[in-house]
C-alpha cells in the first residue's frame, strides 16, 4: 500500500468512525464553526485541567474531509498543553497550505496532508482548527471559513 492510499483510509476510517464525537457537559470553552460554501457546520467542547486539554468533543456534520479532520484533531490535541496545540495548529495550517516544513510531529495528522493538492477543500479541513482555536480563545463569534 503506497503513502497516499494510507492516507486515504485514515480519512475514511475518521469519517466512518469519527472519534470524540458528541458534546462534552459541562463545558469550559466552547466555539462554533461554519463553512457556508459547502455548509459544514462544527461544534468543539472542551473541559481544561489548568493549560491542558482534559477531554475534548466536537459535534455537526460535514464532508468527509471536514469530519475526519475534526475527529483527527481531537485524538491529536487531548492531553496537550495551549503552546503545544499552537504549535500542532501552525504546524498543519502549512501543511493543508501546502508549506509543511517537515519539523513538526503530525503523526496521524499527516494523513490531510493531500488536502493540499484541492485548494477548494482547505476550508473544509481547517474549519476545525479554527473552532478550536477560537475555543481555546474564548472567541465568542462564531467562526467562519468565509
Amino acid at each position: 500500500m503506497d503513502l497516499k492510499e494510507l492516507y486515504r483510509e485514515v480519512i475514511l476510517d475518521h469519517n466512518r468512525s469519527p472519534r470524540n464525537f458528541g458534546r462534552l457537559e459541562p463545558a469550559d470553552a466552547t466555539a462554533v464553526g461554519r463553512n457556508p460554501l459547502c455548509g459544514d457546520r462544527l461544534d468543539v467542547t472542551l473541559r481544561m485541567e489548568g493549560d491542558r486539554v482534559a477531554d475534548v468533543r466536537f459535534d455537526g456534520q460535514g464532508c468527509a474531509i471536514s469530519m475526519a479532520s475534526a475527529s483527527l484533531m481531537s485524538e491529536a490535541i487531548k492531553g496537550r498543553r495551549r503552546d503545544e496545540i499552537e504549535r500542532l495548529y501552525q504546524d498543519v495550517h502549512a501543511l493543508l497550505t501546502g508549506h509543511a516544513r517537515g519539523d513538526g510531529e503530525l503523526g496521524k495528522l499527516a494523513a490531510l496532508g493531500g488536502v493540499a493538492e484541492f485548494p477548494a477543500r482547505v476550508k473544509c479541513a481547517s474549519l476545525c482548527w479554527h473552532t478550536l482555536h477560537a475555543a481555546l480563545n474564548e472567541t465568542r463569534a462564531p467562526v467562519s471559513t468565509e
